[in-house]
């Protein structure tokens, strides 16, 4: 009997992944019939000529508001403040005129430049954003945590330009993340390939190589929804989660985007960057919602770091246990249980040793072992707080009109018992 369901499961493999194949085949007859996409078919991705219409309304709009806010700039009454550094030492210097760059170079320039950004009474501050009383400064390295982070999430701001530059689509969200940063995007058109990225990284060193200051704005939320209008995601943004009056964005090239900062002073300061991987989301997560694509990238203030972090790839990437549990027949992975995992005998032994071991841990530290159901009510979801917070990441089913839901952990059932 055991080898007749074997075979079966041997031939529902089969039968499963011809039509996996049939449909990609179909699929890639689909791509290939479009035409005009940015990324589909035979045809090479490359900066779009003329760019996206949108581009051009957006400069309009933030050239007459720029040259207001300036003239604004201009007309308060400077007056004299202190700026105390955190050694305790005082400068002297001028509200509405002095800003953090000009206190770092007046200490030295190789230091100005070696900054990515500024502390002013412990907010992150641009280094060329006047200061407007006395203040406490710090100045922010890139070795420092923060300072990696304002620095990835510039580098996501020119990833973001190049994104708009190539495919013309809609940003979504590009912030820092804990090795880099990435950028979502919408498009009907665009399917993101592993060829793209040379295209999108000579881009990216042209806008490295111009310099493009990075300059910020505050806006009407009035003016931020016509200035946005051609982007339902950053519509969506401002009537969700900006709850003031005005709020700022940030300009480098022809990107402006809605955008808290600080930043770095300029793209010439991310010395060596690189796209490393694309994939698909969803809008903030939910899979109801709609499709994006997400690019990822690295990037760092020399080459050398990035020589450094490639290589750690590259040693990472050999001790990768999804590889070596399959060279060693420990276990295996299959589409038609995606991101579980299919244990063979060498990986069930070590597996349950594994749990011996742990078991034996507990029963000395006086724990006393249960078992709870795998399966809930959304009722006990909602008590715990994971429907509220978590429904969309969860498994989730109906049962007779009522949703449930998989445990993610035990504490739940536990609380029961």
């Amino acid at each position: 009997m055991a080898d007749n369901v074997a075979q079966g499961i041997e031939n529902m493999s089969l039968e499963g992944d011809k039509k996996l194949k049939g449909l990609q085949k179909k699929n890639d007859k689909k791509k290939a019939a479009k035409e005009g996409s940015p990324s589909s078919g035979g045809k090479k991705v490359c900066e779009m000529k003329p760019p996206p219409e949108f581009i051009a309304s957006r400069l309009v709009m933030w050239d007459r508001l720029k040259a207001e806010q300036d003239a604004e700039m201009a007309a308060k009454v400077p007056v004299d403040i202190t700026v105390t550094l955190p050694d305790g030492k005082t400068v002297p210097g001028q509200s509405w005129r002095t800003t953090p760059y000009d206190i770092a170079s007046g200490i030295s320039k190789g230091l100005a430049d070696s900054c990515v950004v500024a502390k002013v009474n412990g907010e992150v501050w641009d280094l060329d954003r006047v200061l407007e009383g006395d203040v406490k400064l710090e100045l922010i390295k890139f070795d420092d945590d923060e300072g990696q982070a304002v620095f990835w999430h510039s580098s996501a701001h020119i990833l973001g330009e190049a994104m708009e530059r190539v495919y013309g689509g809609h940003l979504c969200y590009g912030p820092p993340i804990e090795q880099g940063f990435y950028y979502d995007m919408h498009s009907a058109d665009v399917n993101v390939k592993d060829e793209d990225y040379k295209v999108l990284d000579d881009l990216v060193k042209n806008i490295v190589k111009e310099k493009q200051p990075f300059e910020r704005l505050t806006m009407k939320k009035s003016d931020l929804m016509e200035m946005f209008k051609y982007n339902e995601f950053k519509l969506r943004i401002l009537r969700e989660k900006v709850t003031t009056e005005t709020t700022t964005v940030y300009r480098c090239g022809p990107l402006i985007d809605l955008c808290r900062g600080p930043h770095v002073r300029h793209t010439g300061k991310i010395k060596s960057m690189a796209c490393t991987k694309s994939s698909a989301t969803y809008w903030e997560g939910n899979s109801e919602a709609e499709s994006l694509q997400r690019i990822y990238g690295i990037s760092f203030p020399d080459n050398k770091l990035m020589k450094e972090w490639k290589l750690f790839q590259e040693e990472a990437a050999k001790r990768d246990h999804r590889k070596i549990g399959v060279q060693q027949d420990l276990f295996f992975f299959h589409e038609l249980s995606p991101g579980s995992c299919f244990f063979q005998p060498k990986g069930a032994h070590i597996y349950n040793k594994l749990l011996s071991f742990l078991k034996e841990e507990y029963w000395k530290r006086g724990f006393q072992e249960v078992i709870s159901p795998n399966i809930y009510n959304h009722k006990l979801w909602q008590t715990s707080g994971h429907w509220e917070h978590y429904a969309e990441n969860m498994f989730r089913f109906d049962i007779e009109k009522e949703a449930f839901g998989l445990k993610p952990m035990n504490c739940p059932g536990h609380c029961i018992m």
